[in-house]
């Protein structure tokens, strides 16, 4: 773990998504002449395609500024805040920690094997996607000193994914008093013969709670089970909506046989959910199957159109009975012969699923995380919402590790793209979170946490 290191800046379309910033930014006589240049022209025409973009919105989008917060983790995989500044977060085969305001870092809870935590959990592990993920502050931390995390378990048989409250202790080094207010979350506990077919797939695992009703939501995966999405009864590919206790929250509105814990259910991945500012309406972000990545407004009781079992809508038997990645799961075929075979989305036999706000213009580029930003000091991006490629770039898709600030319709049906130009190297972005300071912090698969200060 390092001391806070800054990065090479660069203002927005300075270089492409994906490129380390390397340049300087402008002098201030080419600042001017850029002014000057706005008064003049207007407008700029954007290439051949005949795009005309106002240089007034332009001139309100951010510059943006990233500093390394911390380096050489090991997966960090998620973030949450106090009002100080205090940063808690996971690590996915390692466990939980904290980054106290003052900047010194306190390993709180250890996963099997993990070495240097205060205490300790043999029961949880890390396998492929699976380990500790998400966590959540308790909206009450200050009174409660609540602190929740997402992580898979070998206390039950077979093992499961929990959702796990704790109580930070007055001075924040240790954590005691583990509940486990879910315990049976799906887990793929073993190989299947589909690509990232390995145990632990698809696995969800995000927790957030949502600002306007208090109540926590919990984003689960379909574990390469084609029977778990559309199941009324068992938890994976859902998004939950529960109280601190576990329990069922009030107005989930789960269709009849459901489990109550339900609030919406036909997910593939999801490991993004966020609330949208002024509405709190809950927003997910999930990755897609060679093709389609979606961000989707979320209604109680709500379907999101995912159904990878066999012999249905057309499609025959599929190798180890899910059609995820059907047909031709390995081999090279567009994406939209892809979609039209097995949507992300199946608003033909679901007619009344949850449509997407956004789609990633068809492409399957491993979306993780979302968050809406919020303050003055983003200027234009003030309540957008900006999403977190971690990259895939396989038959032919563009790699994609990138930050995306989307305008989503007051509707939540549609979106408009903007892709944020990077102060630091690309990475397999895995979560954003905007911290109590209003900035906004990002984790990378190869250890780093940067914070992103706009300007």
């Amino acid at each position: 773990m390092s001391k806070p290191t800054p990065v090479s800046v660069r203002p927005l379309g300075g270089h492409l998504a994906g490129t380390p910033a390397t340049a300087a930014a402008p002098s201030p006589r080419s600042r001017r002449s850029f002014k000057r240049l706005n008064t003049v022209v207007g407008c700029l025409m954007l290439g051949g395609a005949g795009v005309l973009m106002s240089t007034s919105a332009l001139a309100q989008a951010p510059t943006l500024a990233a500093t390394t917060v911390l380096s050489k983790l090991e997966n960090p995989w998620d973030m949450a805040f106090l009002a100080d500044g205090t940063m808690f977060f996971t690590e996915k085969c390692k466990g939980l920690s904290v980054r106290q305001a003052s900047g010194n870092v306190v390993r709180l809870l250890g996963m099997k094997d993990a070495q240097g935590y205060a205490s300790s959990a043999g029961d949880l592990f890390c396998d492929g996607q699976a380990g500790m993920n998400g966590v959540a502050v308790d909206p009450n931390f200050a009174t409660n000193r609540y602190i929740y995390v997402y992580s898979t378990s070998s206390m039950s048989s077979p093992a499961t994914n929990r959702v796990i409250r704790l109580v930070v202790s007055a001075d924040g080094t240790r954590v005691s008093d583990r509940k486990d207010i879910v315990t049976d979350i799906p887990y793929k506990t073993a190989a299947s013969d589909h690509p990232f077919g390995g145990s632990g797939a698809h696995n969800g695992g995000r927790i957030r709670f949502n600002p306007g009703d208090g109540f926590l939501y919990v984003t689960t995966g379909d574990t390469h089970n084609g029977e778990v999405p559309q199941s009324p009864t068992r938890l994976g590919g859902k998004v939950l909506r529960i109280d601190r206790e576990g329990a069922a929250a009030p107005g989930n509105n789960a269709p009849q046989g459901f489990d109550p814990r339900i609030y919406t259910y036909g997910h593939r991945n999801p490991q993004g959910i966020a609330f949208r500012p002024g509405t709190n309406r809950p927003y997910t972000a999930e990755n897609g199957p060679w093709h389609t990545d979606e961000v989707t407004a979320l209604m109680p009781g709500g379907n999101g159109g995912w159904d990878p079992r066999p012999n249905r809508a057309g499609r025959g038997d599929c190798p180890d009975r899910y059609c995820g990645y059907s047909p031709n799961q390995m081999g090279a075929m567009d994406p939209k012969d892809r979609s039209a075979f097995m949507p992300m989305t199946d608003m033909k036999s679901f007619p009344n699923a949850m449509k997407p706000a956004w789609t990633n213009e068809g492409l399957s580029q491993g979306m993780s995380s979302g968050t809406f930003l919020s303050g003055p000091q983003w200027k234009d991006w003030n309540g957008k919402m900006v999403v977190s490629y971690m990259g895939i770039g396989i038959h032919g898709t563009p790699v994609g590790n990138r930050l995306d600030i989307l305008d989503i319709s007051a509707d939540g049906l549609s979106a408009k793209r903007t892709i944020v130009s990077l102060p630091m190297p690309a990475g397999r972005f895995r979560s954003v979170v905007q911290g109590s300071d209003g900035n906004l912090y990002v984790a990378t698969d190869e250890g780093e946490i940067y914070k992103m200060t706009p300007k």
